[in-house]
């Protein structure tokens, strides 16, 4: 079995996705009109601990990812993600050009902690309450005790892990 990620176009139809390191280029292009939620070129982003990733529908940068692969937890952390701005719900006036972006960029921080000898676990912060319901409900995650995040901190493990990453092997 291969991981073939994909999203889904306005017309709820596979797109195949690739999903590299993230480039000085896919990072400058957040801050050129449509100018992305986040500037990926903050000093936040460039911290060395964090993997980065771009996925692309095409030539067309659709997400960036970044994630930080904790050894001594056994998990990888997804630190930030973000949608293209014609796809990210906060700013596509709810009409996104693409769905299924989150559950992907999860996707991927799932199967680098598969390939990091984990099992399967990530974590990540819900930046907003409606984000927080959406990780519960869709995405089965579990509250985790919260330590220096001010942000509710979410564990996605188990079925709820496999039921994600199994949606893109093929």
């Amino acid at each position: 079995m291969r991981f073939e990620p994909f999203v889904l176009d306005g017309e709820h139809q596979r797109v195949p996705v690739s999903i590299e390191p993230m480039t000085q280029e896919d990072a400058e292009s957040t801050d050129s009109p449509p100018t992305w939620q986040t500037s990926w070129t903050s000093e936040y982003l460039a911290d060395d601990r964090f993997e980065k990733y771009a996925a692309k529908a095409g030539n067309e940068l659709i997400a960036l990812g970044a994630y930080e692969i904790l050894e001594h937890s056994l998990v990888v952390h997804i630190a930030y993600m973000e949608a293209q701005p014609g796809s990210n719900p906060t700013m596509d006036g709810g009409r996104p050009k693409y769905a299924g972006i989150g559950r992907l960029m999860i996707a991927y921080g799932i199967k680098l902690s598969i390939d990091n000898g984990f099992a399967g676990d990530v974590v990540l912060e819900a930046k907003t309450g409606e984000l927080a319901r959406h990780y519960e409900r869709d995405f089965g995650a579990v509250r985790l005790p919260m330590f220096a995040s001010s942000a509710p901190r979410y564990l996605i493990a188990d079925e709820a892990a496999k039921r994600i990453f199994f949606t893109y092997l093929a």
